[in-house]
């Protein structure tokens, strides 16, 4: 079970070096943004551990990835300029290190005050940090006296700082993992019903576990994004230049003929928002029924018809989980379903779950973040517990007593 497991206020943190792993790994923008300017979502997830930790006088010792520097330093991949955020958020000051590990940052760390925090540099600067090398995790154990797992954005990878340091320190999950097991095993294990679930995103693959797990829970499933072209496909239907994963044909015509017999209640988009170009240079987007998709054209959203009948879907649910965005929500042009979606959510009475990744980004730039439920920091972490996986981040945290 990923269930029970020790939290922080299980621990005497008083006055103890805290070495608090969260995912900062944000996005960085491509027209010149530091990581510093990007979405902030995850900063402000982990606020409440930290907060704890100051109010308990720690000493807290942040460490983080960003990017996939493949072991190397890679001076675009600092984590340093996050501090600055970091610091006005909580309005503490917030001292960014050169390393992660090694004899400066074990000096600086001993000099450390009580609620003075400290982040580490980028830790995938290191081979050990993904090879989960137990050198580097006791390196990295050596710095504290307490471990604190707050990042569910990466506990379902196997590495040092996620899966490694705990074998050498008293470990917990912090706030935010709490918060995240919480609010995602319920809407599992013992939701209000009724339960809809709204799948998007990109490709069919990403969402396998996930359908094979929810299909036995909910009462409705709506489909859209990249991956309802899977489903029109396996409909009989031509999609045009749209990707198909023909390798889960049989899985999507298995889905369809499951949610027929057992009575679930499965709906594809009726219409679609059509275009030769997704990136929105082309003034040729235009609607069209799923059964009149042109040969040359790509689906970039759901249509106005489908966006009606889906709303109307998320009066009655008592819980929502909704993870990938309706079509190509980078595109201002073919975000339509996707604002309309999140409008929909936010005014519901009911709890909604947000997946993370591209959907947290969909409803942070419309700052819609604070009128959900819960909004997952964790993308594939996320996936991977809804599609019914056990997480080595949270299984590999002590069981609580």
């Amino acid at each position: 079970m990923q269930r029970h497991r020790r939290t922080l206020k299980d621990l005497n943190v008083a006055g103890k070096r805290v070495l608090l792993r969260v995912d900062f790994n944000l996005p960085l923008e491509e027209q010149g943004l530091s990581a510093a300017n990007s979405n902030d979502h995850r900063l402000k997830s982990v606020l409440p551990t930290i907060q704890y930790l100051e109010s308990m006088g720690s000493k807290i010792i942040l460490c983080s990835h960003l990017g996939r520097p493949e072991g190397k330093a890679v001076k675009e991949l600092s984590i340093k300029p996050i501090a600055n955020r970091l610091a006005r958020l909580l309005n503490s000051s917030v001292r960014a290190l050169d390393d992660c590990i090694g004899p400066v940052v074990e000096e600086t760390i001993s000099n450390m005050l009580p609620k003075e925090i400290i982040l580490l540099e980028n830790l995938r600067f290191y081979p050990g940090e993904m090879e989960n090398d137990p050198e580097f995790s006791k390196a990295l154990a050596s710095l504290a006296d307490v471990y604190i797992l707050d990042a569910f954005g990466v506990a379902h990878r196997t590495h040092a700082s996620v899966v490694g340091v705990g074998n050498y320190l008293p470990s917990a999950a912090g706030i935010l993992m709490e918060t995240e097991i919480e609010m995602l095993g319920k809407a599992l294990d013992n939701p209000e019903r009724p339960l809809l679930a709204l799948l998007g995103g990109a490709k069919v693959s990403d969402k396998l576990l996930v359908l094979k797990n929810l299909l036995s829970k909910v009462d409705t499933l709506l489909i859209g994004g990249g991956m309802a072209a899977n489903f029109i496909k396996a409909c009989g239907l031509p999609v045009g230049y749209s990707k198909v994963e023909h390798e889960h044909q049989d899985f999507a015509k298995t889905v369809l003929q499951r949610t027929r017999e057992e009575g679930i209640h499965i709906h594809l988009p009726e219409d679609v928002v059509i275009t030769k170009d997704l990136n929105g240079k082309l003034e040729d987007s235009k609607i069209v029924n799923i059964d009149a998709i042109p040969f040359d054209h790509y689906v970039a959203d759901i249509g106005p018809k489908t966006i009606i009948r889906y709303v109307q879907h998320m009066v009655t649910p008592r819980t929502v989980i909704w993870s990938g965005p309706m079509g190509v929500f980078e595109i201002e042009k073919f975000a339509y379903g996707t604002n309309r979606i999140a409008q929909a959510l936010a005014e519901s009475d009911g709890v909604t779950i947000i997946g993370g990744g591209s959907t947290a980004h969909a409803i942070e730039n419309m700052g819609f973040g604070d009128r959900f439920s819960h909004v997952s920091t964790g993308g594939g972490a996320m996936l991977d517990f809804l599609g019914g996986k056990e997480l080595p981040g949270i299984i590999g945290l002590p069981e609580k007593i």
